[in-house]
């Protein structure tokens, strides 16, 4: 069949044409440009009266009959003023002016600062994320950055704080070296001073890289809103978990994250192995979770094996079973605690075969807290005693079924002395204050997908419950209520949160020292019992 001629007027004629489309366009400009106050006025009167109808609509019914006579009042008071109506058209055009005006113009790309920022994180990316072999390289010297680089922000001074990098499917994203290598390259090109979170996504070839801000510091220790078996370790990312806890931040109230650390017999990660350098605030992690600990009524033993008297505040406490110092008496205290697990366990196993619930003590949670039990271990070993931690394997081992807890704090220096069993049974991990990436992937299992800050403040540093991922954390402030260099309202908090001392007791047992032989009790809640006969000036004023 022939073809249909095309018509005379796209055949020919062109030039007319495109006259033609050529006037029109610039009579809709000129048009444009002679009514543009009027399209001004226009969307601001379109604007006001918007917002007056979303005003009337919020006011109560009760309150528009009022509304309305005041405005009937101010409009007979314009018509009787002379010149008043006048006036208040001005003002009425001045106003549609102002809310119709143009706003500043998004920001559609990146500046001639930051254009050159890009490109130069992009040529220093080129000899990691390319090859000889590739015939096409999304890098290469001299290539567009905007196709590596998809998305991109940038702070007031100038510097990244969020990168969107699209990396080839040949890079060994799956190798931590390679990362590390990558993450730290940004790091020292992006500027240094700042915390950055590297989210690697393997499936689709993608790193996003972004700047965190600071963890809160100014969260005291206070009465958490918590169920009994979960224990606050400190305060992490918002995303980063799917919880939040209301606190008080000085006056302020506000929501944050928590890093929830969940102990007893359906707890995945029932003991914990705190780990930093001194003054890192793993003391403060420990008289944390003992506070929390005796708020939902639990015994605590305390062995402050660093004998710096930083636990003094909780001796004496309902609750608090002991808190000792020495080799003598952190061995008799781990010697009671493993007893009192065996008895646990025997007399929920009887009553189970009893077809009868555990005995009420048996559940009562018991925290076993050890700050640097190194110390404990070597003036043991000094004096030929046997080795405290030893002690240690029995409530380690079966205390998530008898309710017993452990919590390990030590420093770097020492870890070497921590026997198998600490390591084994220690799930919740935590790493406080400066640290190498390599230490803090010995300790947690995993490097942190962040980079170290420029200066961490007490009780800052990484955890990781388990097998799940590591977190940034921030340890709620518990400082010593009896150091007076430490801030008096956070003291006063910790104070507010100990429980009652017990009453005094005679001047007999008043000299006993926290020094003691401990031997088996009957029940959990009388706690460990005093040998008199092993303490001569005790024995020698005895009857």
């Amino acid at each position: 069949m022939a073809r249909r001629p095309l018509p005379r007027i796209l055949k020919g004629g062109t030039a007319s044409l495109v006259r033609g489309r050529d006037f029109a366009r610039t009579a809709a400009d000129s048009a444009t440009d002679v009514l543009h106050p009027l399209l001004t006025i226009g969307r601001g009167l379109r604007i006001l009266a918007s917002a007056g109808r979303r005003k009337w609509a919020e006011t109560p019914k009760d309150k528009r009959g009022p509304a309305l006579f005041l405005g009937a009042a101010c409009v007979l008071v314009v018509a009787l003023v002379p010149y008043g109506p006048l006036l208040a058209l001005i003002t009425l055009m001045a106003a549609a002016a102002w809310r119709g005006r143009d706003r500043n113009p998004v920001k559609t790309g990146p500046s001639e600062a930051e254009t050159e920022r890009l490109g130069s994180l992009y040529e220093a990316l080129v000899p990691y994320f390319s090859i000889p072999e590739d015939p096409s390289p999304l890098f290469a010297h001299g290539g567009e950055w905007d196709k590596a680089f998809s998305g991109y922000e940038f702070d007031e001074a100038g510097r990244v704080t969020r990168l969107h990098i699209r990396y080839p499917a040949y890079f060994t994203d799956g190798e931590a070296a390679s990362r590390a290598r990558i993450e730290a390259l940004l790091h020292a090109k992006s500027g240094r001073g700042r915390e950055y979170l590297f989210d690697w996504d393997e499936e689709g070839n993608q790193l996003d890289l972004r700047v965190l801000a600071a963890l809160p510091t100014g969260i005291a220790a206070q009465p958490f809103v918590t169920s009994p078996g979960e224990t606050v370790l400190g305060f992490t990312d918002p995303g980063s978990v799917q919880r939040t806890l209301p606190v008080l931040e000085g006056d302020e109230p506000r929501d944050v994250p928590p890093v929830i650390w969940r102990t007893g017999p359906r707890s995945t990660e029932p003991h914990l192995l705190a780990v930093g350098q001194p003054g890192s605030g793993t003391t403060s992690l420990l008289r944390s979770i003992a506070v929390q600990a005796l708020r939902h009524g639990g015994d605590v033993l305390i062995i402050d094996g660093g004998g710096s008297g930083e636990y003094a505040c909780l001796s004496g406490r309902d609750g608090v079973l002991a808190v000792e110092s020495g080799p003598t008496g952190a061995l008799a205290t781990l010697e009671w605690a493993a007893q009192e697990t065996e008895r646990r366990l025997v007399a929920t196993h009887r009553a189970r075969e009893a077809g009868r619930p555990a005995p009420e003590d048996t559940r009562r949670p018991l925290w076993i807290l050890l700050d640097q039990p190194s110390v404990p271990t070597h003036l043991a070993a000094a004096e030929g005693l046997p080795d405290p931690l030893a002690r240690l394997q029995v409530p380690l081992r079966h205390g998530r079924a008898a309710h017993v807890t452990v919590a390990v704090a030590e420093q770097f220096d020492h870890l070497e002395l921590l026997n198998d069993a600490v390591w084994q049974h220690t799930r919740a991990r935590i790493v406080l204050g400066p640290a190498a990436i390599q230490q803090i992937a010995d300790v947690l299992g995993l490097p942190p997908h962040t980079t170290p800050p420029a200066q961490m403040p007490p009780g800052r540093g990484y955890a990781r419950l388990g097998t799940g991922p590591v977190h940034r954390l921030q340890v709620p402030s518990t400082p010593d209520p009896y150091d007076d260099a430490t801030h008096p309202a956070y003291r006063q908090a910790v104070l507010a949160l100990l429980p009652e001392r017990r009453p005094e007791q005679g001047a007999d047992e008043a000299r006993v020292t926290l020094t003691k032989a401990v031997r088996a009790q009957p029940s959990a809640q009388q706690g460990p019992a005093v040998d008199t006969a092993e303490i001569p000036e005790v024995a020698a004023e005895a009857p």
